[in-house]
């Protein structure tokens, strides 16, 4: 179908051609935008561009377009000129035959097939620790990019980047075997993860104890007392703790300097020079590499553990990836890639004196940056070189989009200018969906401390709330025990899902659990209500036995015209959401639909109407509108249930 904005625009071409002369206009220099509410329309033509062409003032143009729409374009009711707009109101034949377009298309708003294969990669965990609040985050909002680009026509892989190996991931071996006592998942009734990061945060703990004696012997106090003699590190030190403290005029105190230079300057240099833990976890890691046999066998069992922990919350999150990579896998590809460009005739890194290797960014107003330390290992970006060759090696993709944190919006302006250099064919094409941190009315997360939001935690308390909830209006008490639960998780998990994924990904935002799953407001349950609304309606007219007749008398009312006009909206809205990886154009449409949903649930009678065409015509309209909340909540990856 040939939706209304393409009608009327074929149509304006036309007009300015024959009204001013004007030729060969672009779609983008014609603006059709919704008519303000407080207007009459539902669509209004901006004419303020074409003021100069036609030398008359911007009320006489809008006119002069309105009559001539009036006059050419079918789809054209009538019309109303309001500084400088030309309000449009569709004619009601139009919007029926929408009505009926829609319900023959169970794929109505799905884009056209594109001959363009993306890559997503979202999640990308370590396996030290279970995921939480932020990994929820970055996961809904890689699911659901890679469902609204495969809904816009995209061929979509998605995939993730498992960090499997380094120093972390010996943390919890290590502290596995001092204090674990051959306890396990199945032992200990714990899931995989959830062991595995106790043994993280144990690790911390005992390290952190380590710490506190060594800075009061002779060697810590020497260095604290080599920091305060270093003028630069001081002052600067100063400059921080002054910059945090609610006293803006009194220096820090000694105290304040040694616990700020423990924690945030030396801690690093500690674990890596003196600590004992520290060199007990660097020798683990070193016999990884080495292939030790008891030292992989230990990390097999616990990685296992963790995949098993995260197969479970993935599951649950409904979440899913079409290939899984391992760092420990690919780590020696990037290397392999930087050792082969020196050997070439005109590579683009190169060796300093120490025996690290770098490239030389700075023309790209980039730094230098290292990719190969000294010793030969390999750093982050050339883990994340390596990768991407494996990635085009195995989808030959046009596009790859990385959904990550913004601290690590640098990072990927690295990557993908190094990429760039390495003449690989994608490089132009990578893209770093960035998103701001998610923080709880408590604060922010910590994972060391132990003080991390599980990500299985949370999905719990919210299943939890909603069902408590639940009994107490009694709703659902006449439904099986197995679908009242089903029923309770859709709702919390759509609730989760939708909250997060409303706010632009680039925003910081604070996540509010209670809030999240209020019936009232801009909620995940606010939009399943409008869809339960839309079933019990079907039910209603079948328990009737109502028989539909045909509606093409049937006068449209002002909130019905809404209505579909917001469904007409969305086949370019998901083009649009797609081309900016922004799922939270959907989640914001999703809303405004079911708000009018349940203005018009509260406004006209729907089985009872006047006229046996109205009802027809509701009826049709209800099933239409739970048709597009479905489809849009499945790009966010809601559950719609039918009942509540």
């Amino acid at each position: 179908m040939i939706y209304i904005e393409t009608r009327l625009k074929t149509a304006l071409k036309e007009g300015l051609n024959t009204l001013y002369g004007l030729e060969n206009l672009a779609d983008k220099q014609l603006q059709i935008n919704q008519t303000p509410k407080n207007f009459e329309g539902q669509l209004s033509v901006l004419v303020f561009p074409f003021v100069r062409a036609a030398r008359k003032k911007p009320e006489q143009v809008a006119e002069e377009v309105g009559q001539y729409l009036l006059e050419n374009c079918p789809e054209v009711a009538a019309f109303n000129v309001a500084k400088g707009f030309c309000n449009l109101e569709i004619a009601d034949l139009y919007w029926q035959e929408l009505l009926a377009d829609l319900l023959r298309n169970p794929n109505y708003g799905q884009g056209a097939r594109k001959e363009s294969e993306i890559l997503v990669e979202y999640s990308s965990p370590n396996t030290n620790k279970p995921l939480h609040l932020g990994h929820v985050r970055n996961n809904l909002l890689g699911y659901s990019t890679a469902e609204l680009l495969k809904f816009a026509g995209y061929s979509v892989k998605k995939v993730q980047i498992i960090n499997d190996r380094g120093i972390h991931i010996c943390k919890s071996m290590l502290a596995w075997q001092l204090f674990g006592e051959g306890e396990t998942p199945e032992s200990s009734g714990l899931k995989g993860d959830h062991l595995v990061g106790k043994y993280y945060v144990r690790f911390e703990q005992a390290f952190q104890a380590e710490y506190k004696i060594w800075q009061a012997t002779e060697a810590g106090q020497a260095v604290f007392a080599a920091f305060l003699a270093d003028e630069k590190k001081y002052k600067k030190a100063v400059k921080e703790l002054t910059k945090k403290s609610k006293d803006k005029k009194t220096a820090p105190t000694e105290e304040a300097l040694q616990a700020y230079f423990f924690k945030s300057v030396y801690k690093n240099s500690y674990f890596n020079q003196s600590s004992e833990l520290g060199q007990k976890a660097k020798a683990m890691l070193q016999a990884w590499e080495a292939g030790d046999a008891e030292v992989q066998a230990l990390w097999e069992k616990m990685n296992n553990w963790v995949y098993a922990g995260f197969a479970s919350t993935y599951k649950r999150m409904g979440v899913d990836f079409d290939k899984n990579y391992y760092e420990s896998n690919t780590y020696l590809k990037g290397k392999e890639l930087v050792e082969n460009n020196l050997k070439s005739d005109s590579p683009i890194f190169f060796k300093k004196d120490d025996g690290s290797t770098w490239i030389d960014l700075t023309d790209a107003k980039l730094d230098q940056k290292a990719v190969l330390r000294k010793d030969g290992t390999s750093m982050y970006i050339t883990q994340d070189m390596g990768t991407a060759l494996l990635r085009y090696e195995d989808y030959k993709m046009d596009r790859m989009v990385y959904v990550v944190g913004n601290e690590q919006e640098y990072h990927f302006q690295v990557l993908f200018e190094i990429l760039n250099r390495l003449g690989q064919p994608y490089a132009k094409n990578c893209h770093h969906l960035s998103y701001g941190m998610v923080e709880l009315p408590e604060g922010k997360m910590k994972s060391r401390e132990g003080t991390v939001v599980d990500a299985d935690d949370l999905m719990q308390t919210l299943i939890d709330e909603v069902a408590k909830a639940s009994n107490e209006r009694d709703m659902l008490s006449a439904l099986p025990l197995a679908e009242q639960k089903e029923i309770h998780e859709a709702v919390a998990l759509g609730a989760l899902k939708f909250f997060i994924l409303k706010v632009e990904p680039r925003k910081g935002m604070l996540f509010d659990p209670k809030e999240s799953i209020d019936l009232q407001g801009q909620t995940g349950p606010y939009i399943q209500n409008a869809f339960v609304r839309c079933q019990s309606v079907q039910r209603a007219f079948a328990e009737k036995n109502f028989s539909k007749t045909t509606y093409a008398e049937h006068k449209l009312e002002p909130i019905e015209r809404e209505l579909l006009l917001n469904i007409e909206l969305f086949p370019n809205l998901v083009q649009r959401a797609a081309e900016q990886y922004n799922p939270a154009e959907i989640a914001n449409y999703l809303y405004q639909l079911a708000k009018t949903y349940h203005q018009f649930w509260n406004i006209v009678k729907i089985l009872d109407a006047d006229a046996p065409q109205a009802s027809s015509f509701r009826l049709d309209l209800s099933q239409a509108v739970a048709q597009v909340i479905a489809q849009a909540g499945a790009i966010l990856g809601m559950k719609m249930p039918s009942r509540m």
